[in-house]
């Protein structure tokens, strides 16, 4: 069945918003319950689709996967004896290549479905190789699928050629099964790295360094299962404070981790918006007459280019000429073509879109092209004069849950529906 939203634009909206938990260290920690081969409960797991997707292979595996309460799960992998997951879910997100570092510490072999996701860019995962080759593993590459086998691993120092999150998370995975200690050099510095580092410190690994450039790993067979708590989402929480510029709001985002948000929050501000941080909420207020800004991706502590598209929003209703500059992906502004069936017109230069503002835009029907051009359209169509209808919209379920609720309670006017092609019939979900 097909869904999609639909927003009436220019109404007013104040209020608070709650944050879910981190869609990129959920996706990192659950294949991790593997490594400690013992029952582990998981709390602020967002329940969204490619969160539940990876909860389906694990049971594939043979692991026991049970929601105990809202957001919270407890995942038992003691009796899992499978090293492959060749799953046809495998190919649907990304982060399944996370697999092959845990099923390699574990049993010293792994095969795994090469990765998919949303089409943003190359993402080559040939630092994960790097890594794996460095503690002993041998790659093989065929048929659509990635194997790793190892006699045994053994530490090493790896130095990263690019930061990567998923190259410096993979090797810390590895390196729990390796004998010895593995430093992993110029890792990236990003929240979720932290809290799975955190996580492996729970279930007997031992990390130091986690948020710095260096990483040290030393890998133990005795781990055990743990409680953890997944951190915020700090790319939801940015797009809500996106949001509150773009539609001159007042509102709070709670359940929010303000550090994480420095490079967000410092942009905010400098286009004329009032940020007020407390110790799990950041307050934005704007009244328009906001300034136009530069910006530029980077890897953490920089500006995130999962909120590349939102910040660009906000920026249509500035005052001037901005520029953003995508200094992470080759593809990341496939969002314009739609904005622009909005009326506006943001130029595009290889990886510099330039933004003339301010523009109003119109009410259209567009075509959301991945997950965070899904959530730049609905911020989009608050903002537009007369109703816009978002198509494609199952790419906002793969890192945004209860969307609609969470807006409709800030006063937005918005709805989803969803059409069901065999019984021809449209069902409307508050």
């Amino acid at each position: 069945m097909a869904s999609r939203i639909r927003i009436k634009g220019r109404k007013k909206i104040q209020g608070a918003i709650s944050v879910g938990g981190a869609k990129n260290a959920a996706l990192a920690i659950i294949p991790a319950t593997l490594l400690a081969g013992d029952k582990c409960i998981l709390e602020n797991v967002p329940q969204i689709t490619d969160v539940l997707t990876f909860q389906n292979i694990l049971r594939e595996m043979g692991a026991s996967v049970q929601q105990t309460a809202d957001n919270t799960f407890e995942i038992d992998t003691t009796e899992v004896t499978q090293w492959q997951a060749v799953s046809e879910s495998m190919n649907s997100f990304r982060a399944s290549y996370y697999v092959l570092g845990v099923l390699l510490a574990r049993f010293k072999r792994a095969k795994a479905v090469l990765p998919g996701g949303c089409n943003i860019g190359l993402r080559p995962i040939d630092q994960h190789i790097k890594g794996f080759e460095a503690l002993g593993g041998k790659v093989k590459i065929e048929h659509g699928t990635i194997s790793v086998e190892a006699e045994k691993l053994t530490g090493n120092t790896i130095y990263l050629d690019v930061v990567s999150v998923g190259a410096t998370i993979n090797i810390m995975f590895a390196a729990a099964g390796a004998e010895g200690t593995t430093v992993i050099e110029n890792a990236a510095r990003e929240p979720e790295v932290v809290d799975v580092a955190n996580f492996l410190n729970g279930i007997g690994v031992r990390v130091r360094g986690a948020g710095t450039a260096t990483i040290r790993i030393t890998g133990t067979e005795f781990r055990r299962g743990v409680t953890h708590p997944v951190i915020p989402d700090r790319i939801e929480a940015g797009t809500w404070l996106a949001m509150a510029v773009a539609t001159n709001s007042d509102i709070t985002v709670h359940n929010v981790i303000p550090v994480h948000l420095e490079a967000v929050i410092a942009k905010l501000k400098e286009m004329g918006a009032k940020v007020a941080e407390g110790e799990d909420y950041v307050r934005v207020i704007s009244n328009g007459n906001l300034r136009s800004v530069d910006l530029k991706t980077f890897p953490y502590p920089g500006l995130p280019t999962d909120l590349q598209s939102q910040m660009m929003i906000a920026l249509l209703h500035a005052n001037g000429v901005s520029t953003i500059i995508e200094n992470i992906f080759n593809n990341r502004f496939r969002c314009v073509p739609e904005l622009q069936r909005m009326g506006v017109n943001v130029k595009v230069d290889g990886n510099m879109a330039i933004i003339d503002g301010p523009k109003r835009l119109s009410g259209s029907v567009v075509y959301a092209t991945d997950l965070r051009c899904a959530a730049a359209l609905i911020i989009a169509g608050l903002c537009a004069e007369g109703e816009t209808t978002i198509e494609n919209i199952f790419h906002l379920d793969r890192g945004y849950e209860k969307v609609v609720k969470k807006l409709r309670a800030l006063g937005a006017d918005i709805v989803r529906e969803t059409y069901d092609e065999l019984n021809d019939q449209m069902t409307i979900i508050d």
